[in-house]
């Protein structure tokens, strides 16, 4: 695998046969969780498809011309022609083998498959998410000694580690960037020999068998599991919002806002992650408008009265949007005025979403802990679910306040819990 430049690109891509070229830029969690296994499809593949890595950032021109308007995106060629859809932001292993198997034939992808052995591990402790909650889990378990495995189908850091600064984090003078926050949790958990097993598929769990596949590849069994999957970013729903993710329309200010110099943005929402990430996009852009379905913003009022301050914010209050196209560079978004019911068009160079978050139980399987209502799951004093050996820890379960400090409280508590219950 290479990296290239805007030189290269005729001489390796458009004469290239058939290549696979990942935009990439720094200061990107996505980008870094797409790495490990971009490499591995690489090993796989390499003897048939050319992989080759363009830094975005340095290579600015090229990446405009190909349409490339958000980190990552995987582009496709055969002998230059580009093929099959591009593929941005949180890239899946799964969706990378798709595309790849369908530029060859089905006897190169059948040799490729026998390549590929199923493996079983054993762990005491296998904790599912690595977010704050699962980060600190995995710190006490190490530190106590208890064979413990982390999965997450990114990087570690969940939410926190796409979250332009963190303020309110004890033992940090000065605001906190998101990432290195994940850094320093994570390499923390690192030191104290657990297992990490990253930017993978999860391919199947069962909790009450306490195994989980991942990759189509790998069974990992556990005595005990800790659930720590947290939430993920609400979408619209609107036309147009799906086919245009990670091309005018991003969910990661952190990833995407340094692309909006000197132009024009959107925002949907009016909390508290809305109203941070609106006053960080304004690093970068020259206007951002807010669209707000309610008559007032829902954020604390010390990030309103930021945003009250900051010249380059507009907010529309008592508007949705309900539908997106893209003309030319631009993206208009169609909204509604809820008062009058009367549609009117908003033009901007990209659009972020910022409209709160659903917890990730989809990825549980069929036989979940109980659950409240809205989907969270309930989880007693110890962090213990209504599966006997099932733990959950952070935004996955019911709880008045979701912040990084409860998360990790909970995390403390469930190792704690284990910890005993396994010396």
């Amino acid at each position: 695998m290479r990296e290239i430049n805007t030189v290269d690109f005729e001489n390796e891509v458009v004469n290239g046969g058939k290549v696979v070229v990942d935009f990439y830029s720094t200061e990107c969690p996505p980008c870094e969780a797409l790495a490990p296994k971009f490499e591995a499809m690489a090993e796989l593949y390499g003897g048939k498809i050319k992989f080759l890595k363009v830094f975005r950032q340095g290579n600015r021109e090229l990446a405009t011309e190909l349409g490339v308007s958000s980190s990552p995106t995987l582009l496709f060629f055969d002998n230059g022609k580009q093929i099959t859809d591009s593929i941005s932001g949180g890239i899946k292993k799964s969706e990378i083998q798709q595309r790849l198997d369908a530029m060859l034939s089905d006897d190169d992808v059948k040799t490729i498959k026998t390549n590929q052995k199923p493996i079983v591990s054993e762990y005491d402790v296998a904790i599912l998410g690595g977010g704050p909650a699962g980060l600190t889990a995995g710190i006490y378990l190490g530190q106590a000694k208890i064979k413990t495995v982390l999965i997450d189908p990114a990087l570690p850091g969940g939410y926190m580690g796409i979250t332009h600064q963190v303020s309110n984090y004890p033992g940090f003078e000065q605001p906190q960037p998101g990432y290195m926050l994940a850094h320093y949790m994570s390499e923390q958990a690192k030191h104290t020999g657990i297992d990490f097993k990253v930017a993978v598929d999860i391919t199947s769990v069962d909790l009450h068998k306490r195994e989980i596949v991942i990759d189509e590849l790998e069974t990992i069994r556990a005595k005990k599991i800790i659930i720590a999957t947290g939430t993920t970013p609400n979408t619209m729903n609107a036309p147009g919002e799906k086919e245009y993710k990670g091309k005018g329309i991003s969910y990661c200010a952190t990833c995407d806002a340094k692309y909006f110099v000197d132009k024009e943005v959107t925002v949907i929402g009016g909390g508290n992650s809305a109203v941070e990430e609106a006053l960080f996009i304004t690093k970068f852009a020259s206007k951002v408008t807010m669209i707000h379905q309610f008559d007032k913003l829902t954020a604390n009022q010390t990030a309103i009265e930021q945003l009250q301050a900051n010249e380059k914010i507009k907010v529309m209050y008592e508007h949705e949007p309900r539908k997106f196209e893209k003309r030319g560079d631009k993206m208009v978004a169609t909204l509604e005025n809820l008062k009058t019911k009367k549609l009117e068009k908003l033009e901007s160079d990209g659009v972020f979403v910022f409209i709160g978050f659903k917890s990730n139980v989809d990825v549980l399987g069929k036989n979940l802990p109980k659950m409240n209502s809205w989907g969270y799951i309930l989880a007693d004093e110890d962090m213990k679910t209504s599966i006997p050996d099932v733990f959950a820890i952070g935004d996955i379960i019911s709880k008045k306040y979701r912040q990084i400090t409860t998360a990790v409280a909970d995390g403390t508590i469930a190792a704690i819990t284990i910890s005993k219950e396994l010396n």
